[in-house]
């Protein structure tokens, strides 16, 4: 058990690329009861700068107190996701035992096919689940608890059931109105629009089949990809949330 620190009204959700949370974020500005903060970490590893509230930062440990000093002032919910490494978050035990963590997965194939559709260079670490772990048990160790998991399925296939669950696992109201939106590009998209567009046309949580799997299987490095990532997904998918 690591040591124990102040709680802060941070909700984080982590997602390996294309599992969905931009949806989940979505669902969270719906509700209006936390600022929503997208994409931090990443943004300053790929940008050297981003916006959290009034404040730029510029460095992972410029971020991380940002999301502190936001939050002094109004809960905060931000999602961010492993297609890179953040050691400073690693790091960085008080951040990771104050703030709720949680974690949004999907099935690594499908993953795969649609992060490959928008980035055909993609390697294997930016795909983003073994690096999803390694913050799932970082967390763990700080808290000596199990992070609240949801799988992505069960959130199109039971939305309002695995919102519920997962509202009451980390001690938010559960809002039904938001579980349905106003379709649109977000303006805190528009310098990432092409990885949220699918989202930009929905309304609520809905799947769209692609047969993505298939193309993956097919192919030996993606699949070599799919083998490598899977028992890190699998490690997740078993302490998820069962809606």
């Amino acid at each position: 058990m690591g040591h124990t620190s102040e709680r802060i009204p941070v909700l984080a959700l982590w997602s390996a690329p294309r599992c969905r949370s931009t949806a989940f974020a979505r669902m969270m500005t719906e509700r209006g009861d936390h600022v929503v903060v997208h994409e931090p970490l990443s943004r300053v590893v790929d940008f050297g700068e981003v916006a959290v509230g009034d404040r730029t930062a510029r460095t992972e440990q410029d971020v991380l107190a940002a999301l502190r000093a936001l939050a002094a002032e109004q809960p905060v919910f931000f999602k961010d996701t492993t297609d890179f490494h953040y050691p400073a978050l690693l790091a960085d035990e008080a951040f990771l035992s104050a703030a709720t963590h949680t974690f949004i997965i999907r099935d690594p194939a499908e993953a795969i096919a649609s992060h490959h559709a928008l980035n055909p260079d993609l390697g294997r670490d930016e795909i983003g689940f073994a690096r999803l772990y390694e913050i799932f048990t970082a967390v763990q160790a700080a808290t000596g608890s199990t992070p609240v998991v949801i799988d992505s399925d069960d959130l199109l296939d039971r939305p309002a059931e695995t919102v519920r669950a997962y509202c009451e696992a980390v001690g938010v109201p559960f809002l039904p109105d938001a579980l349905s939106w106003q379709p649109g590009m977000r303006p805190e998209w528009q310098s990432t629009s092409k990885w949220h567009r699918s989202t930009s046309r929905t309304a609520g949580f809905a799947r769209s089949s692609d047969g993505g799997a298939e193309a993956v299987e097919a192919d030996p490095t993606l699949r070599a990809y799919r083998d490598y990532h899977r028992p890190y997904y699998e490690k997740l998918r078993a302490v998820a949330l069962r809606p």
